[in-house]
């Protein structure tokens, strides 16, 4: 019997994508290359890891002050991301990401993705066109309705911008699990390219409702605070991984948490910040090997709840 995206998704609570048989939406990669799945709506695939930019990119125009980044955004386009994740609410960041990846001749290989972050069709214009300089994209690959701030009169203008070719993309993105209602009634209203929201193995209620409904709409996924906040390093501090890790080829917490969110099929893409370069290293390797199974992924989560 065929299977929904939406049932598939249900079922994988007991049983995996491969015991299932389905596809869903996942792209062929060659072995030593990072995991890609497709975005619906295009069918384009993206790298399972991208990078997010809030705190971390917000530096000034000094050489000293910006050459860790470089060699981040060096390092990230060579372990093979593309999706770097910015917004107009992060200070120097759009700015320092469209000069670094200029310096760094990574333009055309990046995907830039930007957000709305105001009140108001003028001013989101106005904003988006900064942003637009900023990062030094035009078109940009995905502008994003930034924690839903009036949503209905900035999805007007990114439908027209798409139109337009301004934009090749447009979503909607929160922070917070007390926003989900708001996200599942426009998922279910207004067609949509990608959400970005919050999921990781403690805070999982995007899980029961939001993630099937994306998968069932054709809605592309983006994960924020894959770490909480970094308070999931804080829980298993001085904690050595599970030896059974390696059926996943986790070697490391970062990769043990970010495989974890991976392993959920709904999940397009993964945006871990950092300003460090070996944390970006460590963070891209967990787009790389195997992922966990549907019930890998339980264990997973009733080893953590015993720490």
């Amino acid at each position: 019997m065929p299977y929904s995206r939406r049932q598939a998704l249900k079922l994988l609570g007991a049983t995996g994508a491969a015991a299932l048989g389905v596809n869903l939406g996942f792209a062929q990669t060659p072995p030593n290359t990072m995991l890609k799945r497709s975005i619906p709506s295009s069918g384009e695939s993206l790298p399972v890891v991208g990078l997010g930019t809030w705190q971390t990119f917000d530096v000034g125009p000094s050489p000293v002050s910006r050459q860790s980044l470089k060699e981040v955004l060096r390092l990230f386009a060579e372990k093979g991301g593309t999706l770097i994740d910015s917004s107009p609410m992060y200070g120097k960041s759009e700015e320092v990401v469209g000069d670094l990846s200029k310096v760094l001749g990574l333009q055309k290989q990046l995907f830039m993705a930007t957000k709305v972050w105001t009140q108001g069709e003028q001013a989101g214009i106005g904003q988006m066109e900064t942003s637009m300089r900023e990062m030094q994209a035009n078109p940009i690959d995905l502008m994003q309705i930034h924690n839903l701030v009036d949503w209905q009169t900035h999805l007007k203008t990114l439908r027209r911008w798409k139109e337009e070719k301004k934009i090749r993309y447009l979503g909607i993105t929160h922070y917070t699990v007390s926003a989900y209602p708001s996200l599942e009634r426009i998922l279910k209203t207004e067609p949509v390219d990608f959400v970005q929201l919050n999921y990781n193995i403690s805070t999982r209620e995007a899980a029961d409702r939001l993630l099937p409904l994306a998968a069932d709409k054709g809605v592309a996924v983006i994960v924020n605070r894959p770490f909480e906040s970094g308070s999931l390093f804080s829980a298993v501090k001085n904690k050595p991984l599970p030896s059974w890790a390696t059926d996943f080829d986790a070697k490391s917490w970062g990769q043990f948490f970010l495989k974890y969110i991976l392993g959920h099929p709904a999940i397009t893409c993964i945006i871990p910040a950092t300003a460090k370069p070996h944390h970006l290293t460590d963070n891209m390797e967990a787009g790389y090997g195997r992922l966990p199974d549907a019930a890998t992924r339980l264990k997973m989560e009733a080893f953590i709840q015993t720490l």
